[in-house]
């Protein structure tokens, strides 16, 4: 276990991508510790039925990782396009470039990556009212973070991804998931990480993100 402050780990968790070790298998018991801690997160009206699928199995992977690179094309267009346009400061295209280059690596090394976890959430939430919605997602989100919070913990690096949603349908029937009633939230590929340092992203002023008591 990685001797984090609990403001460590929250502000140190990052986007792993390159830094997945590929090469080292991930034993089943820090994944389900993993999964028993996200289901402590909080839970509207503590009602909402969470489900975790682990991949590990190869074959399965590499069709998961297919889906995802189907899914993910038109965004994957559209980030190099817009990288061809530049934003008109240097610094912010490095910071772009770096980040496109490093989900271009994920996406044509998702197989190898030795667990692929998939958050669900019993229940669709299309055609349905906001609170609703928000009760849905704002259940299986805090139990993805909360999952991501004990990996960093454990020496486990991942980062979210939604692109495989695109084809959620295909997904749900590789791996077995009733479409109907369960909804995948997310895709969290999960390998051990290499070295120890992280660091704290750059991220907007706090002044500039809050409002007191009025916008």
């Amino acid at each position: 276990m990685a001797e984090l402050t609990p403001d460590e780990l929250l502000t140190t968790t990052r986007a792993v991508r390159r830094r997945l070790d590929l090469a080292r298998p991930i034993e089943r018991e820090p994944i389900a510790e993993c999964i028993a801690i996200a289901l402590q997160a909080p839970n509207a009206g503590n009602r909402q039925k969470l489900h975790f699928v682990v991949v590990t199995d190869a074959k399965k992977r590499a069709s998961l990782a297919d889906i995802y690179r189907k899914g993910s094309e038109t965004y994957f267009e559209m980030r190099k396009s817009g990288l061809a346009k530049g934003t008109g400061n240097p610094k912010n295209d490095r910071t772009e470039k770096r980040v496109y280059d490093s989900a271009v690596y994920l996406r044509d090394h998702l197989h190898e990556v030795p667990v692929h976890v998939i958050p669900c959430v019993e229940g669709r939430t299309e055609g349905k009212d906001v609170p609703t919605q928000a009760a849905r997602w704002g259940s299986i989100y805090p139990a993805a973070w909360s999952f991501m919070l004990a990996g960093r913990a454990r020496g486990l690096g991942m980062t979210f991804t939604s692109l495989h949603l695109n084809c959620e349908k295909e997904a749900a029937t590789l791996l077995g998931i009733p479409y109907a009633e369960v909804m995948q939230a997310g895709l969290l590929p999960v390998a051990y990480y290499k070295g120890t340092e992280f660091k704290k992203a750059q991220r907007i002023p706090v002044v500039q993100s809050v409002h007191w008591d009025i916008w």
